[in-house]
């Protein structure tokens, strides 16, 4: 018998078959491409966030100490406002919070929520800075109920320019990513503090803060998603975006544990023991991380003696400079809150000259 004529039909479907692997092919290779696309995503945020540690910071170091000296929750927590307040007006970038015990060997992180009624003054003045300088519409999805948070109520707002009302609109805004998903595109919402979320053009877990730029388009109702930047994106701006706050062992722990690139390259003791120099006088190297450090009830000089790695050295050897920032003071003694607001004047001047220089 003769072979048997193929129909156009049957020609037209071998000639299909090739063409459905294509398809599956380039489907495999849409996906390949999305997950690239996050991951470069992933890889701009991190690049960001190393460049940004190149942008001179200023940071300042208090014990925690100061908070076992108060009388009661409210003063402790009046207390802790103060130095929130000081650091914003003074744009300081870190605060880091230390134990004078050289034994101490506890983290805190306010993300774990504890829920005794009893935490060092470190923990305690951890919390309450970093409730400080979150914005207000974020601190009921990010702090959970404590009690070291029950006189918050009664601090002054920071009122950093990343706190924003209802009613402003900024090139950036602080937000929370929420539990329900965008079902239109796949993305997240947030909740940037207006009166509707808004989407971002990546997957992620709920209960994180973000920074996300809002552009200039104000129409909420629009589904174009938003990007999420690195949180020292406004800063590289020129803006200030409130401080980090960060826990450390023990004095040396501040130095040895800095996160930025190199360390600090300036470091400067404040006590009444320090060297007597005119603000105008006084000359601070160029610098890319400042760091100030503020002692306690008995000064840095303790601080050091109770620092296994710092003790029986000088203040002169920890110290690049060592500073009596109010050497006229007519009290005995100068608070720790009291002298972070006057160190940070004094040092005000010699600081703008050495970001010029």
């Amino acid at each position: 018998m003769g072979k048997k004529r193929r129909t156009d039909s049957e020609a037209e479907t071998e000639v299909k078959e090739p063409q459905n692997d294509c398809e599956l092919i380039d489907g495999d290779a849409q996906k390949m491409k999305k997950k690239l696309r996050k991951k470069e995503k992933k890889r701009n945020i991190e690049k960001e966030d190393y460049e940004a540690k190149e942008i001179p910071t200023l940071s300042i170091a208090v014990p925690g100490s100061i908070i076992d000296n108060t009388q009661s929750y409210e003063l402790a927590t009046r207390l802790a406002g103060q130095i929130a307040r000081a650091a914003t007006i003074f744009r300081i970038n870190e605060v880091v919070i230390f134990d004078n015990k050289s034994n101490a060997d506890r983290d805190y992180n306010v993300a774990k929520s504890d829920s005794t009624d009893e935490e060092s003054g470190a923990a305690f003045l951890i919390r309450i800075l970093q409730y400080l300088e979150t914005p207000q519409y974020l601190r009921k999805a990010l702090f959970p109920r404590h009690n070291s948070l029950r006189f918050v109520g009664l601090l002054p707002p920071v009122d950093a320019p990343h706190h924003l009302r209802k009613h402003e609109w900024g090139p950036y805004r602080e937000g929370v990513t929420v539990k329900e998903k965008d079902s239109n595109s796949g993305g997240t919402l947030v909740d940037v503090g207006l009166s509707k979320h808004v989407i971002v053009d990546q997957e992620l877990e709920p209960q994180r803060r973000v920074t996300v730029a809002m552009g200039a388009n104000r129409n909420l109702d629009s589904d174009l998603p938003h990007q999420i930047v690195s949180s020292s994106k406004p800063r590289e701006e020129g803006q200030y975006w409130g401080y980090q706050v960060r826990y450390a062992h023990n004095l040396s722990s501040v130095f040895k544990d800095c996160t930025y690139k190199g360390g600090y390259d300036h470091i400067i003791g404040t006590s009444e023991h320090g060297q007597i120099i005119k603000s105008s006088d006084l000359k601070i190297p160029s610098f890319r991380h400042l760091l100030i450090a503020f002692g306690g009830l008995a000064g840095l000089e303790e601080c050091i003696e109770e620092d296994d790695r710092l003790k029986g050295k000088n203040a002169g050897d920890v110290f690049h400079s060592y500073l009596n920032t109010c050497p006229h003071q007519g009290s005995r003694t100068i608070r720790t809150e009291e002298a972070i607001f006057i160190s940070l004047q004094y040092l005000q001047e010699p600081i703008s000259r050495a970001l010029q220089s």
